[in-house]
C-alpha cells in the first residue's frame, strides 16, 4: 500500500473523540466540580486530549487539570472508561482518574482558568446527578462505587456498567 492510499485510508476511519477527567474530592468525600462558561450546568476538571500532539489520556487529564484549576497533581489510578455517544457529535471515550483528596492548603490553592470556568464547588454524592445529568453523572457515581469498595476500574456504557 502506498503511503497516499495509506493516508487515505486512515482518513476514511470512524473518528472518536477522547476525554479525560479527575475525579477529586475533599476529606469529607465531597466531589469537586467546576463551572464552564461556554455551556450550560458543571462538569469535573477536565477536557479533550490532544492526541494529535501525541498526548495520551492520563497526561490530558494532568494539563487540563492544570490549566483550568490551576493543581498541576500527579493523577492517581483510572477509575472508570466510559463510552459514551450523543447527538451531533461522535462518540466519545471518556476515561476518568482519581485526582485525589484534596486538603485546605490545596482548595485554597484552586485558580479558575477565566477563559473557560465560572466557578467550583464541592457537593455530595447525594447531589452529583443534579448537577451532572446523563452519563457523566454516572460516571462518576460508578467510580465513587470503585473508589469506595477498592475495585479496579469500572467499564461503562453512556455512564452505565457493562458485564
Amino acid at each position: 500500500m502506498s503511503t497516499d492510499d495509506y493516508a487515505a485510508y486512515i482518513s476514511s476511519l470512524p473518528r472518536v473523540l477522547a476525554g479525560a477527567a479527575v475525579l477529586c474530592r475533599d476529606a469529607g468525600g465531597r466531589v469537586l466540580l467546576v463551572e464552564p462558561n461556554y455551556r450550560e450546568g458543571w462538569a469535573l476538571p477536565g477536557g479533550t486530549v490532544e492526541s494529535d500532539a501525541g498526548e495520551t489520556p492520563r497526561e490530558g487529564a494532568r494539563r487540563e487539570t492544570a490549566e483550568e484549576i490551576g493543581l498541576d497533581r500527579e493523577i492517581g489510578r483510572l477509575l472508570a472508561v466510559d463510552w459514551s455517544q450523543g447527538p451531533g457529535r461522535p462518540p466519545l471515550v471518556a476515561y476518568l482518574y482519581d485526582g485525589g483528596v484534596l486538603d485546605e492548603e490545596d482548595l485554597k490553592a484552586i485558580r479558575l482558568q477565566e477563559e473557560e470556568l465560572l466557578s467550583w464547588k464541592l457537593v455530595g454524592r447525594e447531589e452529583v446527578l443534579a448537577h451532572l445529568p446523563g452519563a457523566l453523572g454516572h460516571r462518576v457515581l460508578a467510580a465513587l462505587d470503585v473508589l469506595g469498595d477498592g475495585a479496579g476500574t469500572v467499564e461503562l456504557e453512556n455512564g452505565h456498567p457493562v458485564g
